[in-house]
């Protein structure tokens, strides 16, 4: 099989999820788009705004409902602002020398989509021919999605449908690909044809909200390593130790194609509304595990706020707005990101190096360099709370990390 044909410029890029909707106290476009200088100069690259488009009103949760159960495709929510805003922002950010995708919710809609009335029959429909609310079932849990109806992926002129809607936001704002919620719900075939189409308007990033390895097969740029997620957090919460991680690399080399790029993070909206804010989840440690996320392997993801230390969990169907505080991450998050695109051992997939995972002879310790051409990075991290003492492979040297303490030397 040839290499994944990945857009050249995301080879040594990023991403930051855009929570417009909670972003500032207006909630819209033209107030976010004041942040972007500071962005920016945090060495962000690639900007994925969470849907756009309205909510529906049928059945939805909360006073605001979910950003995820759309009412049209091809409109703006005029709660973000018009759409004479967004290319104004599209535009910005290219001259800033920055991209931008949009979220894509191509599994289901909102109850009051204007395609209910349009086009019934794209829709799953109960044996009395009924709509009903989608149900998701996985093998830890089943949630009920009782705002959205299910699309009819069975329907060929369905997919010609979505195609021109997703098509739309490429010719008319020149966006540079989309964040697919929930991919492996929808037929793989449909994307394989969808990804074909628009490529032809624009080469796209596409990112697959979905592990499943064949989405890159020849749809998907990247998908989301939720398993380094719960590793990562296991580790924080001493179940596990740092020595788990290469096996962890060892078994995605094996199921994964070497030049798929995979999203490692810390949090994103899901795990940060539904599961654990930043201090629930990592508290003392974040800093070491947000290390290891962007130096490890991977593109590495930062969602809106962290870069104040998002210590609150933003709630997803009322207004809630991130509180800034100073920014006191950001400095951080710039090291990092500079840090990543400074050095092409680090970059994406197979335009970037493997680590090489050294031995330290302390379980609690990792350390890996990343080599190639005339780069190479080398990371220590204690994952720890204890300060621990490791045995350095290549000078036999005995040092100490105090807790979650890293290291990193650049040669």
């Amino acid at each position: 099989m040839d290499s994944f044909h990945h857009p050249e410029w995301t080879k040594d890029k990023n991403i930051y999820e855009v929570n417009l909707r909670q972003y500032t106290q207006e909630g819209t476009i033209n107030a976010f788009s004041q942040h972007l200088p500071r962005l920016k100069s945090m060495g962000v690259d690639i900007l994925w705004l969470m849907p756009i488009h309205p909510v529906g009103q049928k059945n939805r949760k909360g006073t605001l409902g979910s950003q995820y159960a759309a009412r049209d495709y091809t409109a703006l929510d005029p709660s973000l602002g018009s759409k004479a805003d967004l290319k104004a922002l599209v535009d910005q950010v290219h001259a800033m020398g920055m991209y931008l995708i949009i979220d894509w919710v191509a599994n289901h809609t909102g109850w009051d989509h204007v395609w209910v009335e349009a086009h019934p029959e794209w829709y799953q429909r109960d044996n009395n021919g009924e709509l009903f609310p989608y149900t998701y079932v996985d093998s830890q849990k089943t949630e009920y999605w009782t705002d959205v109806i299910g699309l009819n992926y069975e329907n060929p002129v369905l997919w010609r449908g979505m195609k021109d809607a997703m098509a739309y936001w490429v010719t008319e704002f020149d966006i540079d690909g989309f964040r697919c919620d929930v991919a492996g719900l929808v037929p793989t075939p449909f994307w394989d044809y969808v990804t074909t189409e628009l490529h032809k308007l624009k080469h796209l990033f596409m990112l697959a909200e979905w592990s499943a390895p064949d989405l890159h097969r020849q749809s998907f740029d990247m998908t989301y390593d939720w398993g380094f997620y719960e590793l990562m957090g296991a580790i924080a919460r001493g179940h596990k130790s740092a020595a788990e991680i290469p096996n962890y690399l060892d078994q995605l080399y094996t199921q994964y194609p070497q030049d798929a790029y995979r999203m490692v993070f810390t949090t994103n909206h899901d795990k940060n509304t539904w599961e654990a804010h930043d201090d629930e989840f990592f508290g003392d440690s974040f800093k070491a595990f947000a290390v290891l996320a962007a130096t490890l392997y991977g593109m590495p993801l930062i969602y809106s706020g962290q870069e104040s230390y998002l210590d609150k969990r933003l709630a997803f169907f009322e207004k809630d707005p991130i509180d800034w505080k100073n920014f006191q991450l950001e400095a951080f998050y710039r090291d990092l990101l500079l840090l990543k695109r400074e050095n092409s051992a680090l970059w994406n997939g197979t335009f970037g190096a493997k680590p090489i995972f050294q031995q330290t002879e302390n379980p609690n310790v990792i350390h890996y360099i990343r080599e190639n051409d005339n780069n190479k990075v080398e990371v220590v991290i204690n994952l720890s709370k204890q300060t621990q003492r490791y045995k350095h492979q290549s000078t036999q040297a005995e040092r100490a990390l105090t807790p979650y303490q890293y290291v990193i030397t650049k040669a």
